[in-house]
Formats: structure tokens, sequence, C-alpha cells
């Protein structure tokens, strides 16, 4: 049996396309299903978290499992949740590997506890993170079967020193990750390059287009119209073209 979006807080972007907004930190994870495969782009903040998106995702694909994961970034909101994904085959821009090795884990685990994670869940979810296999460099095409693939590329450095997302051409949506944050200001931490992030916006709207829909990585989904204004915005505080 399967569920709908709605009955677990999803939102359906799309024939098997759907996004979740997780509670306190507002971070967006996203399901892509395709006949041969389930991709989920962000992994929630903790095991806990994790566990439930994994419930809710096989109970919305009638007991299929998620057999791939796009890491968007390093920052906590978005990749605690992963040790809860044995098996699947997890993505990332390459060099995010040291960001969780033993002495980057410590510091994800830091800053976890910083925003208001609990010590105990911090500790259990970076125990267990699960580094990437495959690293990718420019870009990676994902095929899930059906003619559905997923076409990840590496935009960064920006809001961070491993910024990737996710272009779905059949569907005409781009997941965006914190590149883009419609619930407010893009925040800029200590490990953003923020003179190149204009230009990474450049790239999301280069490969989306301007009928495609953005999905960021807090907040609503938006259109071309709201990225571009975000970016010049965006160049106009850090003095860049």
């Amino acid at each position: 049996m399967t569920f709908s979006w709605e009955e677990f807080g999803w939102e359906e972007l799309a024939d098997g396309i759907g996004r979740r907004r997780l509670p306190v930190w507002d971070a967006t994870v996203a399901l892509v299903a395709g006949p041969s495969g389930a991709l989920l782009f962000d992994t929630g903040s903790s095991l806990r978290e994790g566990a439930e998106i994994r419930t809710q995702v096989q109970a919305l694909l009638g007991g299929r499992r998620v057999t791939h994961i796009v890491l968007s970034h390093p920052h906590f909101d978005h990749v605690l949740g992963t040790g809860a994904f044995a098996g699947a085959q997890i993505y990332a821009a390459a060099g995010m590997e040291k960001a969780l090795a033993a002495d980057g884990r410590e510091e994800l685990r830091l800053d976890a506890v910083r925003q208001g994670l609990s010590e105990s869940e911090a500790t259990s979810a970076t125990d267990v993170v699960i580094r990437p296999h495959h690293l990718i460099t420019r870009e990676w095409t994902v095929d899930l079967g059906g003619g559905r693939e997923v076409r990840l590329c590496v935009v960064g450095p920006a809001h961070s020193p491993y910024d990737m997302a996710a272009w779905i051409p059949d569907a005409g949506i781009l997941l965006a990750g914190d590149l883009i944050e419609e619930s407010g200001e893009p925040q800029a931490g200590p490990d953003a390059t923020s003179s190149r992030w204009p230009l990474a916006l450049d790239r999301l709207l280069a490969l989306g287009g301007p009928d495609a829909r953005y999905v960021p990585g807090h907040g609503s989904v938006v259109d071309a119209a709201f990225v571009r204004a975000q970016r010049d915005a965006l160049a106009a505080l850090h003095g860049v073209s």
C-alpha cells in the first residue's frame, strides 16, 4: 500500500518527486523516484530525523528503499540523518569526504550542538555518519530508470566549500540546497565563499533555465526571477559583479 505525500507532510512537486520541510531548522529533503531507483536529496539533522524520513519514504514508495543519496553540502542539518540509510550509494562534491572524516566529524558535532541539537543526538549521528561513496568533481548523472535522470552538478564553493545541486530535466525541477534560501536571507557562515556565490547562482540559472522550479534548502519553491534577484542582491552585498 502506498500513501499520499500530504499524509506525511510532504509537498508533491511532480509525479514521483516530492519534498519535505523539516521542523526546527526548516531544512528541505527531497525524494526523486524512478522505476529502478529512489534518490534522496539531503537527509536531515539527526539519526532520529533520518529514520523518520526513511520510514516515510518506504511507505510512499510501497516498501521500496532509498538507493541513492545526494548531500548538497556538509552542514549538520542536511547530513546528520545519513547514518539511517545504510546500503544507499552516497554522492557528494569532491572534498566533502574530509568534512565527514574523523576530524571533520568533530567540528560537525560541535556545530550541531551550538545550533541547538542535543549533545546525545549530535554525538550518535556523527558517530555513524557515512562518508560518500562517489565524489563528484564537476557533473554526474544518476539514472533512475524510465527516462528519469538526475544530473548532479558541483557549483561551489559558495554557501559552503562543497555545494552541489541536482537537476531533474524531465520535471523541470532543480534542487539547490542552501545556495538558495527563501524563508530568510542567505546565510554565509565562516566556511562560505561569498564572492563566488553569485557565480554559483549564475550556474544554477544556466542549468535550470527561465522556466524551472527551484527548490531552496530553506523555504518555499521559487522561480528563476527570485533566484536572479537573490543573485543580484548577493553581488551587491559582497561587491562583485
